[in-house]
């Protein structure tokens, strides 16, 4: 048994659901604690006992960083874990900043989520992001998990240490069993959900223009999920989209379930946790070819795959549409999901991983690895 801290920045999303498979599965074999930001966080949903869960101030700007700091560090302190295993660019730079000049510190395991140098931005921000992660991965990390194998080659490119780097699958459990579907879907016509946060990350912008040129009338367009970060940003929803806003992730499988495809339409993305939590109900997944999604989607086999800069490729996918091609994808999706994309199977190799960095010697620093067996 070890003694784990994990840390974040924000949880609302695609991490929260990360989180909770690992929790769920550590808790059996770890004395394991989380520490999250106050904002965006949903304490209530985490699969962590209150007693074993820290939340520090913080809001994403600068005149917080230092406060954010000072709780994490605290708490660090408080616990005194073995392993941190550290989620997200944010909390990966606090965290590993703070250990930077430690001769005595615990074992660091950080994965991004999404390295910071694959966003669409500037070059030079990128070229900076790079450095930064290149220096705290050499100094302050003893591994690093990759979510993709194009997080993975990208990384290498960026100088991230190969000896430390390794590919890890996002995994979700098994889908919640059946239960009443919280709306009735037209039978007549195609109905596509879209789960995420409506932000230019996610393409949210990319998918609304295409259905406010083309119309679609035999297609519905659910929307769950709304704004996390301050945007004011209008968006135009187009006549034949419904907005649901966030549900809880016990709640997701229930609108998959209800509708005949699930769209990811991502602009950059390090996995798409959306993408296997359809496959895992049977639904086929309509995605962009940005990031991991075209290791997870199979064009023509459990959906599809459209060029981002392209979008009239996506306006073409979605005329074609059909429901029984649809449900034979479905079908051939849960089986790939259940081969590739299984929660056992991430938490297997996370657990293989802790062992082998408690066991490996460093000789930049001591690990106060004391519980470990």
């Amino acid at each position: 048994m070890a003694r784990i801290l994990h840390v974040s920045e924000f949880t609302k999303g695609g991490i929260e659901t990360h989180l909770n498979e690992i929790l769920t599965y550590q808790a059996a074999f770890h004395d394991v604690y989380l520490m999250v930001s106050e904002q965006n966080s949903n304490k209530d949903a985490l699969h962590i006992s209150p007693d074993r869960l820290f939340l520090y101030p913080y809001r994403r700007h600068p005149k917080y960083f230092a406060g954010a700091m000072k709780s994490i560090w605290n708490t660090v302190k408080e616990i005194n874990p073995d392993i941190i295993h550290i989620h997200g660019t944010f909390a990966g730079f606090f965290l590993r900043t703070l250990l930077f000049f430690k001769k005595e510190r615990p074992a660091v395991i950080y994965c991004a989520h999404g390295w910071s140098f694959l966003m669409d931005t500037a070059s030079w921000k990128k070229k900076l992001f790079g450095w930064i992660e290149k220096v705290l991965s050499a100094k302050t990390t003893d591994a690093i998990i990759n979510i993709s194998n194009y997080e993975y080659q990208y990384a290498l490119k960026y100088g991230i240490p190969p000896k430390k780097s390794v590919i890890v699958y996002n995994g979700v459990s098994e889908a919640e069993k059946a239960s009443e579907l919280p709306f009735t879907a037209k039978k007549d016509q195609i109905n596509l959900l879209y789960i995420g946060r409506f932000d230019r990350q996610k393409g949210f912008d990319l998918l609304l223009d295409v259905f406010n040129r083309h119309k679609f009338a035999n297609v519905n367009l659910y929307l769950v999920g709304d704004t996390v970060l301050k945007d004011q940003h209008h968006y135009e929803l187009p006549d034949n989209a419904i907005k649901i806003g966030w549900v809880k992730n016990s709640e997701v499988d229930k609108y998959v379930r209800a509708c005949d495809a699930v769209i990811v339409p991502s602009r950059w993305e390090g996995f798409g946790i959306v993408a296997i939590e359809a496959l895992r109900n049977r639904k086929p997944v309509i995605a962009s070819n940005r990031g991991a999604l075209p290791e997870i989607v199979q064009h023509g086999v459990n959906g599809y795959i459209f060029d981002f800069d392209k979008r009239e490729e996506l306006a073409a996918i979605i005329k074609q549409l059909d429901k029984p091609t649809l449900e034979k994808m479905g079908n051939t999706g849960e089986q790939i999901f259940r081969k590739k994309f299984h929660s056992s199977k991430m938490n297997e190799q996370i657990e293989q991983l802790y062992e082998s960095i408690v066991q490996r010697p460093n000789p930049q620093v001591a690990f106060q690895v004391k519980k470990y067996v």
